[in-house]
């Protein structure tokens, strides 16, 4: 199945002075553009709160669990919800 992905024009407003830190993140950076720059802050946002989030449901599921993790379990568990969000995204 293929997906066909639709852009959608947005307005965002900034005050000038932040604006101007925008700009030079954007040169100094070697951004294309602003719109490049803010659509991968957004991405990198969006993936910063996927993660959290099931960083809460392993803790979750630690905290639920009969008996005692070790830690290189909780590392197996990590590894695998981190493999999962990857497939997700």
């Amino acid at each position: 199945m293929q997906w066909l992905y639709v852009t959608e024009m947005i307005t965002v407003k900034m005050d000038n002075v932040f604006l101007g830190e925008v700009d030079k993140v954007v040169k100094n950076e070697g951004y294309q553009n602003r719109t490049e720059f803010i659509r991968n802050a957004l991405r990198e946002k969006v993936e910063e709160i996927k993660l959290k989030k099931a960083m809460m449901e392993l803790v979750h599921l630690k905290g639920s669990v009969k008996k005692k993790t070790t830690e290189k379990d909780y590392e197996k568990i990590r590894a695998k919800a981190f493999e999962e969000i990857s497939k997700n995204t």
